[in-house]
């Protein structure tokens, strides 16, 4: 039995051989993990790239019942940056059954295995989460908090009340300096 596999392109034409090629690789991740729902591979083609092994992107992505996997690779030939996503995605694949599957063997939970962190003043372990932050969330539209990210001189993401949606958002920059959303639904 093999995943669904979701194939869409940006600025590149999808041909029957591509779509071949994509779906015989990618529709076989349920043979790693089982768990394994659907993939989605995205293929794209940024011609205004500086560099250009960075012309051609492959992302893919992979749902399961409670995980989402994630990989992203650029290359000089769309098949090429898919070769590269796709063995990423395996070694990810592998990393999450081994963490999920496998565990310590001994019982203990990740809290009870991890090694405590000696604080230097002190000399006294510091606890697993060393800072948490208390913050009033005021409502706002995404073009407001692309504003107020940039006010606070925050660099990598900004938590917001979306004042459309009525939920909590997150406001990430992107790697290209444009911004992202994460809106986030429960499961």
């Amino acid at each position: 039995m093999s995943n669904k596999v979701e194939v869409q392109t940006r600025n590149i034409r999808l041909t029957e051989k591509i779509e071949e090629y994509v779906n015989k690789k990618a529709g076989n991740f349920d043979h790693y993990l089982p768990a394994i729902e659907e993939a989605r591979v995205e293929l794209a083609h940024h011609k205004a790239a500086r560099n250009t092994t960075d012309r051609n992107v492959a992302q893919i992505t992979v749902y399961g019942k409670g995980f989402t996997l994630r990989t992203e690779e650029r290359a000089e030939e769309a098949l090429a940056a898919f070769d590269h996503a796709l063995d990423n995605m395996q070694r990810q694949i592998e990393r999450y059954k081994g963490k999920h599957q496998h565990g310590r063997g001994d019982g203990r939970s990740a809290a009870e295995a991890a090694e405590p962190i000696i604080d230097d003043e002190t000399g006294e372990p510091s606890p697993l989460v060393a800072r948490k932050k208390k913050f009033v969330l005021y409502p706002m539209s995404e073009e407001e908090a692309v504003i107020q990210m940039r006010n606070l001189g925050h660099e990598d993401f900004f938590i917001f009340y979306n004042a459309a949606t009525s939920k909590v958002n997150v406001l990430y920059r992107r790697r290209n300096g444009s911004y992202g959303l994460i809106d986030p639904e429960l499961g």
